[in-house]
């Protein structure tokens, strides 16, 4: 095993993250349907993954939130201008769950990041395996983890962002809901928009359920036109909470400087 994957995973004994079962996630993921997934991201730009993780995985992983000992830091996104709710970036090493998913998913994504790259005439190729890329990100000084836990209230929302810490950017992120819409929560959609050139931009809600995730592009992405291939630029975001409360825990790829 390579030894920055090795030393990702592995976590205190004495922290709830490392409770979390992580096996069952990974025999779903295995499960998909991953041409017909990279199909919908090359068509759409996003994918549904439904059922990610189980309801009692989903409330292991929220209420992680307030164990302080497994963050690098909190984001309070009312002070930035970022929305309103609160995020907050876990720290190596990852809690066994986030890890191991960001490792299974990750060598499944990369051939449609480098078909997208290819297709916008971008020289830059992904590895076969996590680690591999990590390593890359950590050799240039990207060296802090991404993976997040959101928290959203009544009337918190997020504004349209991309994701993106450094030169090294994998350009498909992974967000799963972890908390059940219409029990938990009203309000909150996930939302994405693809601002096209020379059009209108087009905006799509993700219907998701406790557990699903969605795969989608943090940057921009290849489409093609009557006139060869042209590149949208995406954003995603939250729309405002009407009531209760709200958890997704966010998979990125790369590592932050």
């Amino acid at each position: 095993m390579n030894t920055l994957f090795a030393d990702e995973i592995q976590v205190s004994k004495d922290t709830a993250a490392s409770s979390i079962p992580f096996d069952g996630a990974l025999a779903r993921v295995s499960t998909f349907d991953w041409q017909q997934i990279g199909k919908q991201l090359d068509e759409q730009g996003s994918a549904l993954l439904q059922g990610v993780l189980s309801p009692e995985e989903c409330d292991a992983l929220a209420a992680l939130y307030p164990e302080e000992s497994i963050f690098r830091s909190r984001v309070v996104m009312a002070r930035h201008g970022f929305g309103r709710g609160e995020y907050k970036y876990f720290n190596y090493p990852l809690p066994p769950l986030i890890s191991s998913l960001r490792a299974v998913l990750y060598p499944r994504l990369a051939p449609v990041a480098n078909r997208w790259n290819e297709a916008m005439g971008i020289e830059v190729r992904y590895p076969e395996k996590h680690a591999d890329f990590l390593q890359r990100c950590h050799d240039a000084g990207q060296l802090r983890p991404t993976p997040l836990l959101l928290q959203y209230g009544t009337g918190d929302y997020n504004c349209l962002h991309q994701d993106l810490y450094g030169e090294h950017v994998f350009p498909i992120q992974v967000a799963i809901l972890l908390s059940e819409p219409q029990r938990d929560f009203t309000g909150g959609e996930f939302v994405l928009t693809e601002q096209r050139p020379r059009m209108q931009s087009r905006p799509e809600v993700v219907p998701l359920r406790q557990g699903d995730a969605v795969a989608f592009a943090v940057h921009h992405r290849p489409v093609q036109g009557v006139r060869g291939t042209y590149r949208v630029n995406l954003r995603h975001g939250v729309s405002r909470l009407r009531s209760g409360q709200r958890h997704t825990v966010g998979i990125i790829f790369h590592d932050a400087n």
